[in-house]
C-alpha cells in the first residue's frame, strides 16, 4: 500500500485542501470590513473565523466520504482515502458540524437561523454532480456563502451589496471549475459524472468559463457602488481581471502547470480584493 508522508494533522489538512482557504477566505473578510465600515471587533473577527474553519472542514469531509469509492477510481485523486480513516472522517464531520452551529449561534440571531441553510447548500454541491451539469454552480454558490454570511454577522441583515460579491463569487468559482473540470473530462465520461464540461466539450467549456470571469468582473464593480468604496478599491479590480486573464492560459499547460496556475491566480485574485477593501476602508 502506498505510504503518505507527513503526521495526522499535515494529512488530514491535505484531505481538506485547507490551502484552498485562500480562496473563500479574503472575500468573507472583505465583506466583514465593509460591512463595519472599518475593523470589526476582535469578538466577531473570531466567531467568523471559526465559522469558517468549521463550515469548510465539514464540507470537505463530506465531500470526502460522499465520493469515497470514487476518487478511489480517478488517478488525480487516488490517494485521498488515504489519508484519514473512513471513521475518523465521519467522526471530524459531526464534531466540526457542531462547532459550526455553536460559533454561528454566537454571533447573532439570524446566523444562528440561517446556519441550517448555510450548511445544507455546502453539503447539498457535493452530490450535485450525480444528477445535473450544473455542478460548478453549486460549487459557487457554496462559497458564496461566506461573504454574505460575513456581513450578515456584522450588521444582522441582508442588504444588496453582499448579495451582489455573492453574485461575482459564484462567477468566479464556477469559472475556474470548470477550467479545472477538464483535467477530468475522460474520467467523468467514462465514470458517467455529470458537468458542463462533459456535456459542452473543452472548448465551450472554456468559452463559457471566460463569460463568467467578465460576470465576476462586472460583479466586483457593481459591489463597489453598492457598498460606496473608493478610489482604492476600483484600482484593484484591473490586477484581478489580469490575473483572470492569466488562468485562461493555462489550458495549454500540462497537469502540473494547471494546479500551479490555478492556485496562484485565484489565491492572487482573492488577495488582490481584500488589499484593495481594505486598503479603502482603512486607509483615510
Amino acid at each position: 500500500m502506498k505510504r503518505l508522508k507527513g503526521g495526522p494533522i499535515a494529512r488530514f489538512l491535505r484531505l481538506i485542501r485547507f490551502s484552498h482557504t485562500v480562496f473563500a477566505l479574503p472575500f468573507a473578510l472583505g465583506a466583514l470590513i465593509v460591512a463595519a465600515n472599518g475593523l470589526p471587533s476582535l469578538r466577531t473577527l473570531l466567531l467568523v473565523l471559526a465559522c469558517m474553519g468549521f463550515a469548510r472542514t465539514a464540507a470537505m469531509l463530506f465531500n470526502r466520504l460522499v465520493d469515497w469509492s470514487l476518487d478511489q477510481r480517478n488517478p488525480r485523486t487516488a490517494s485521498r482515502h488515504l489519508l484519514v480513516s473512513k471513521t475518523t472522517a465521519v467522526v471530524l464531520l459531526v464534531l466540526s458540524s457542531t462547532g459550526f452551529f455553536l460559533a454561528a449561534a454566537a454571533i447573532n440571531r439570524l446566523t444562528f437561523l440561517l446556519a441550517p441553510v448555510a450548511l445544507a447548500i455546502i453539503f447539498f454541491y457535493s452530490v450535485t454532480k450525480r444528477f445535473t451539469s450544473a455542478t460548478h454552480f453549486f460549487l459557487g454558490l457554496a462559497l458564496a456563502i461566506a461573504p454574505v454570511g460575513t456581513w450578515i454577522a456584522q450588521t444582522g441583515r441582508v442588504d444588496l451589496a453582499p448579495l451582489v460579491l455573492g453574485a461575482g463569487v459564484i462567477c468566479w468559482v464556477a469559472g475556474f471549475d470548470l477550467i479545472y473540470a477538464t483535467q477530468d473530462y475522460d474520467f467523468d465520461r467514462r465514470e458517467g459524472i455529470r458537468s458542463l464540461v462533459v456535456k459542452l466539450g473543452i472548448a465551450r467549456s472554456l468559452r463559457l468559463a471566460q463569460l463568467l470571469h467578465l460576470g465576476m468582473f462586472a460583479a466586483l464593480i457593481a459591489f463597489g457602488i453598492a457598498a460606496q468604496l473608493g478610489l482604492f478599491y476600483y484600482l484593484g479590480i484591473p490586477l484581478v481581471a489580469a490575473a483572470l486573464f492569466y488562468e485562461h492560459k493555462t489550458e495549454k499547460l500540462d497537469l502540473a502547470g494547471i494546479n500551479r496556475a490555478f492556485f496562484q491566480s485565484n489565491a492572487f485574485v482573492s488577495a488582490v480584493f481584500l488589499l484593495a477593501v481594505c486598503a479603502d476602508r482603512l486607509i483615510r
